[in-house]
């Protein structure tokens, strides 16, 4: 069965194809809003789900995106050690207004605006990892370089022990 694919996922696709690689966008048949949920729908292991984690920066009140490993947390305080952010929650409607994407299916490119990207080395373990294609029943599959080389991410040690 052929499902089509909805703006947000043509968005990333055409994003994807601009960068110079074809992925492809993997449409499950539930939405999976947890890395839990979407490493049972794929049949991976939890930590090569690719969280995309939108925080907000104090200082400037813009949108910064946190990848990390599904079976990790991002700890903040490593975040701000690291890079000097004071990263705070963002809600829906601002992850929304800086991403053009809903929580849950937030992808690692794309964006409505260019967003700095930290990435955690946690994500290094896997040789193949995926990541959220723009809505929350959506997925693609990539590596590490590569997700690096799509998001300009900077590598760090962020998640908690």
């Amino acid at each position: 069965m052929l499902v089509s694919l909805k703006p947000a996922n043509l968005r990333v696709k055409t994003c994807l194809q601009q960068a110079g690689l074809e992925f492809e966008i993997s449409i499950l048949p539930v939405a999976v809003r947890t890395a839990r949920l979407a490493a049972d729908a794929l049949g991976c292991e939890v930590g090569q789900i690719a969280n995309s984690l939108i925080f907000r920066d104090q200082a400037s009140d813009q949108a910064v995106l946190v990848m990390c490993a599904g079976d990790r947390r991002v700890d903040l305080q490593k975040v701000q050690f690291e890079t000097g952010i004071e990263l705070g929650k963002a809600d829906a409607d601002f992850v929304r207004q800086q991403t053009g994407f809903a929580i849950g299916g937030v992808p690692p490119v794309a964006h409505t605006q260019s967003l700095r990207t930290l990435l955690d080395d946690s994500i290094l373990r896997h040789a193949e990892i995926w990541a959220a294609a723009g809505t929350p029943e959506s997925v693609f599959r990539m590596n590490p370089a590569q997700l690096q080389q799509i998001t300009g991410g900077e590598w760090l040690d962020i998640a908690q022990a």
